[in-house]
């Protein structure tokens, strides 16, 4: 009597377990109908709903992820791909994603981060290999795009995405005669915004700024949507005296690519000089999730509170520039005037007399003789 009892009971609880999994996999299935059928936030609802139920669900967690992607919730996507991710194997689609995350949340090195390691185990990956390659060019990182991408061009010249970022690298890397080759092969397909661009920037590199503009121009005409296009033309009518025409080109390049490095840098500048000090403050720090610790990006956020006349903030974001970079002539001489107002004489006579060696190392340099 008492087995029968107790296989009864055993029964009974198995039943329960079963109806229980059932009910977990039914709202999984409805969190997956609402996503499918556009309803975002009901899933994520419903994906939360499981997740209680069964927390270490790869599946449950990515999808969470990828429906928060979806609008926009970039931070909260990257928690559940990474813990997506520590369920076993990793699955190149969700690291994939926890990449593209990274990138649309504008935390570049993340992105690169994660792209570099998928790509040692994706290597032929297309997708991977030129994402990779876009992020270490928004990190100014010329020479691992060159890397990464020659022996690319080389076995197959007809890929146009690729001898467009090597060829925009080469060009940043000063490797003018390897560029100019990768223009005339992209030239040979047709008059395209592509070579338009990596013309201008040639021109731009060579101080040709009336010629670069022509050319870049040009290429807004032919395509304004390109990426980093009015970045460059920006860059262009700044160097030619066209401040105007600059603060209008960096933020058609934001609009449409809010993560370029020297837009988000050199507008920050301009904002900087018409008093605009928190937005530029904003820009500024965009730029440094792309960039973190850039030396020219840091000098601007301390030169930008000496403007604004934080002078305990500029002191320490210029210190930590001039340790970072020692030769940074124009560091030196912003980091004497913050000692300086700061009434700490001493470090403002230690920092212009460094000024003064630095000067004349440059000036040797330039004709070629020694400093004295």
């Amino acid at each position: 009597m008492a087995r029968r009892f107790y296989l009864a009971v055993v029964l009974l609880w198995l039943q329960g377990l079963a109806s229980a999994q059932d009910t977990t996999e039914q709202i999984l299935q409805q969190a997956i109908a609402l996503h499918q059928a556009g309803d975002t936030e009901g899933a994520i609802r419903q994906y939360r709903a499981y997740l209680k139920l069964r927390p270490d669900s790869p599946l449950g967690l990515s999808n969470l992820g990828a429906a928060l992607a979806s609008t926009g919730r970039y931070s909260e996507a990257i928690v559940e791909y990474q813990a997506a991710l520590k369920q076993g194997p990793k699955d190149p689609h969700i690291w994939l994603n926890l990449a593209l995350a990274f990138y649309k949340q504008g935390e570049i090195a993340g992105a690169a981060r994660e792209l570099a390691a998928l790509h040692a185990v994706q290597p032929a990956n297309p997708q991977v290999v030129l994402l990779l390659a876009d992020c270490w060019l928004r990190q100014g990182e010329n020479a691992k795009v060159i890397g990464l991408l020659a022996p690319l061009d080389k076995q197959n010249q007809s890929d146009m995405a690729v001898a467009y970022l090597l060829g925009m690298a080469l060009l940043r890397d000063k490797q003018v005669d390897r560029g100019q080759q990768i223009i005339d092969r992209i030239l040979h397909n047709g008059d395209s915004a592509e070579a338009h661009l990596l013309l201008g920037m040639a021109r731009l590199d060579a101080l040709e700024y009336p010629a670069a503009i022509v050319d870049l121009t040009k290429a807004v005409e032919l395509d304004p949507h390109l990426p980093d296009l009015y970045s460059y033309l920006g860059q262009a009518q700044m160097a030619s005296g066209d401040m105007a025409a600059a603060r209008a080109a960096f933020e058609k390049e934001l609009a449409q690519n809010p993560n370029d490095f020297e837009s988000n840098l050199r507008l920050a500048v301009l904002l900087k000089e018409d008093g605009d000090y928190n937005r530029a403050r904003e820009l500024l720090a965009r730029a440094l999730r792309v960039r973190p610790d850039d030396a020219a990006a840091l000098y601007q956020v301390g030169t930008t509170d000496l403007a604004a006349g934080d002078m305990d903030r500029a002191c320490a974001t210029l210190e930590k520039v001039v340790k970072q970079s020692p030769q940074f002539l124009e560091a030196h001489v912003s980091l004497a005037q913050v000692y300086y107002r700061l009434k700490r004489k001493a470090d403002g006579d230690r920092e212009r007399a460094l000024v003064q060696v630095l000067k004349a190392q440059q000036d040797a340099n330039q004709s070629g003789g020694k400093a004295q």
